[in-house]
């Protein structure tokens, strides 16, 4: 049997201290397949974008431990988790966080210098639709054209893993759930596990797995026997 791609054993992340100590993870026990969409459900303050960090390589836990496949994240170094992101791991944001002054291309262009084997800028804005729109300017772009950007820069790299935090928070319906089918491409194409967290119930139906969230621990994970078509996601 293979590993799975991330294992978390009562994984805690506590803020301050004392009577101010803010408890983001309770004790997160998890695991999450290769391969699969996983949404990361619930409201705002219920932990899933603390977890999103831990795994990520951006942040540290408390206590308890977080493995990705046979590599414990607790135990590497600052360095360690630097080429652990840089290997293995895209990310995408609520806001797309592209340089202004840069094309579409060349803001693809940012990881691909530094990755090992990464598509070409072109090829990676052609996954997400963009093909004739590698020397437009980010402010020629629309608000789900600068999203989609922002994924070609992240899957550039071909990661292992895709984490995306509230990626259609800023969109509206219909927008969103085109960057919603460019997420549901990559992990068909590439094969890439792909983490989503959000607030939007609605999405949870694209999913092979649904992790819902509330006051720093899971509440219930659902799997669905069939993924629904993002196109056909309302909210």
């Amino acid at each position: 049997m293979s590993l799975p791609a991330f294992k978390t054993t009562d994984l805690a992340k506590v803020y301050g201290s004392g009577h101010a100590a803010v408890h983001a993870l309770r004790g997160v026990n998890l695991e999450i397949p290769e391969g699969e969409i996983v949404v990361l459900l619930g409201p705002s303050g219920s932990g899933k974008s603390t977890l999103l960090n831990i795994i990520g390589g951006l942040d540290r836990a408390t206590s308890g431990t977080a493995w990705f496949r046979d590599r414990n994240l607790g135990e590497m170094t600052d360095r360690q988790l630097t080429r652990f992101r840089r290997d293995h791991v895209g990310f995408v944001f609520q806001f797309y966080n592209l340089m202004p002054s840069l094309t579409a291309r060349e803001n693809v262009e940012l990881v691909t210098e530094i990755s090992g084997d990464p598509l070409e800028p072109d090829a990676a804005l052609a996954l997400v639709g963009l093909g004739d729109r590698t020397n437009h300017f980010p402010a020629q772009l629309s608000g789900g054209e600068q999203q989609r950007v922002a994924i070609a820069r992240a899957v550039a790299k071909q990661p292992d893993v895709l984490f995306c935090d509230e990626p259609t928070g800023a969109l509206d319906s219909d927008t969103g759930r085109a960057v919603l089918s460019v997420l549901r491409d990559v992990n068909a194409k590439l094969g890439s596990t792909v983490l989503m967290v959000t607030h939007n119930a609605a999405t949870a139906a694209m999913a092979d797995r649904v992790i819902n969230f509330a006051d720093g621990d899971i509440r219930e994970i659902v799997v669905n026997a069939e993924r629904k078509d993002p196109q056909l996601i309302e909210w």
